[in-house]
């Protein structure tokens, strides 16, 4: 897999998460970090959903939920259904990223950092997730110590 790190600017777009299960929830509560507009399409959601702003639709996926969408995460517990999706989305022309088969993907969510306007993401290219953790949560222990090197580096280096 050849993926491209880009920051892509989600304001205005409908970002879809099929799936209301653990896996569902990871995603949105990630998601609520930097959008609080997105939808959710499951028949049921895991305890955690309802403290997120987004729209959940409890129902089965039909292939019209798509209808509008500019990425969807599929997070379904269904390996075809999650296929199906996937086929479903490739022929709008919707990016989706197959949350349990990174093959299937057409894009992945990096680990992510985030403070303030500063957000600094770490990828393994969805081959060794756990490691792309690790570091994540290295740099989030130290992330003020981080910050104060730069601004003095950047300090000297305008001098």
């Amino acid at each position: 897999m050849n993926f491209l790190p880009i920051n892509i600017n989600i304001e205005g777009k409908r970002i879809l998460i099929i799936g209301g299960g653990r896996v569902g929830l990871h995603k949105a509560t990630i998601l609520h970090r930097f959008t609080d507009e997105a939808t959710v399409v499951s028949p049921h959601f895991a305890e955690g959903f309802d403290k997120l702003p987004f729209s959940l639709v409890a129902k089965e996926y039909e292939p019209s939920d798509l209808d509008g969408a500019f990425i969807v995460y599929v997070c379904t517990e269904n390996a075809s259904l999650n296929q199906r999706i996937k086929r479903d989305a490739e022929q709008r022309r919707i990016l989706a990223s197959v949350c349990d088969n990174p093959s299937l993907c057409d894009f992945t969510s990096p680990a992510i950092c985030k403070d303030g306007d500063l957000t600094i993401a770490v990828s393994s290219n969805a081959t060794n997730v756990h490691l792309s953790m690790r570091i994540r949560d290295a740099i989030k222990e130290n992330i003020q110590y981080i910050k104060e090197k730069a601004t003095e580096f950047v300090s000297i280096y305008r001098k």
